[in-house]
């Protein structure tokens, strides 16, 4: 018989260089503003050919990206009888095109408007054989632009890019960390790029209940119970950044739980933890497990889960 495999676990998923405060740095939203807004466009254009291309899969998980070693990818496209991946690289502040022949392309992650990047990406991908098309329209965000005439959005700051990247690969190893915990269905840890945040959903095994004059984008998302957990670098209302959760259909009672950290919006209708908060504490991972546990329980205790057949134990 083959010897058993024993594994070494870490005191932590962040052990490494993660635990540094480097990543966990501060990302005042008005200081990056016009930078945060060009970014979401250009990963809902690159989102978007990965939704074209690849085969649907429930809830939209066949459309979103993933943070990398460097920044966030598409992970690989099926196309022809190979695959391409494209990785927006914030450490170099390139966006990198890579198939599986072998044939690189890439281009500068730099000030440009957003018509701009995507005519250079799709030439790109032309150049390479890859054709695709996209609706051209924003997704999520007032006043939407389609993406060939969009001149207004043309910023970008590669340190506050780099602070973004190095907030989600610290919030993703949380992430990753909560979502063992759990062996019912889950989402993959990943960044939807409509709504412009990395999320982790987990799901109570029952469906739910057709959701009033939803479109069809939410009306998949909310099909089956759920609840979520997610950072979102803040816009609008959201003056900052903040880590959410929230449990949909939402039971009788959520709004009225208690816990800690953080607490429940009646805003938004969510419970909010201010990413501040979890840089500044004494142990961002602690924090941040801590109000994911909570906020969780909160919804899933309401809302009747069957937690001992969904949740790891021991």
């Amino acid at each position: 018989m083959p010897s058993v495999l024993k594994i070494e676990m870490p005191d932590s998923p962040l052990s490494g260089p993660a635990t540094n405060s480097g990543f966990w740095p501060a990302l005042p939203l008005a200081e990056w503003k016009d930078t945060c807004e060009t970014l979401h466009m250009w990963t809902q254009i690159v989102g978007k050919i990965r939704m074209a291309l690849t085969p649907p899969v429930n809830h939209w998980w066949h459309s979103t990206l993933y943070v990398s070693a460097c920044g966030l990818t598409t992970s690989a496209i099926p196309y022809a009888s190979g695959l391409f991946e494209i990785e927006f690289d914030f450490v170099r502040h390139r966006l990198l095109i890579r198939t599986s022949t072998g044939a690189t392309k890439e281009m500068a992650l730099a000030p440009r408007s957003v018509a701009d990047f995507y005519r250079e990406l799709l030439l790109l991908l032309a150049q390479m054989g890859i054709t695709v098309r996209i609706w051209t329209m924003p997704q999520e965000v007032p006043n939407p632009i389609p993406f060939e005439q969009d001149e207004q959005h043309a910023s970008y700051d590669p340190a506050y890019a780099n602070r973004f990247w190095k907030i989600l690969v610290a919030s993703d190893a949380v992430f990753k960390e909560f979502r063992g915990r759990f062996v019912g269905k889950c989402s993959p840890v990943h960044f939807f790029w409509g709504s412009f945040d990395l999320a982790v959903t987990r799901f109570s095994g029952r469906p739910a209940p057709p959701r009033a004059g939803a479109d069809p984008v939410a009306a998949e998302a909310y099909s089956h119970e759920c609840c979520s957990l997610g950072f979102w670098p803040g816009s609008g209302d959201m003056k900052g950044p903040a880590y959410y959760s929230y449990t949909a259909p939402a039971p009788e009672g959520l709004a009225q739980a208690k816990i800690s950290p953080g607490g429940y919006s009646s805003q938004f209708s969510e419970f909010i933890l201010d990413y501040d908060e979890v840089r500044n504490s004494s142990s961002p991972r602690e924090s941040l497990l801590s109000f994911a546990q909570a906020s969780y329980e909160a919804g899933a205790n309401l809302g009747q889960w069957d937690r001992k057949s969904l949740e790891r134990r021991g």
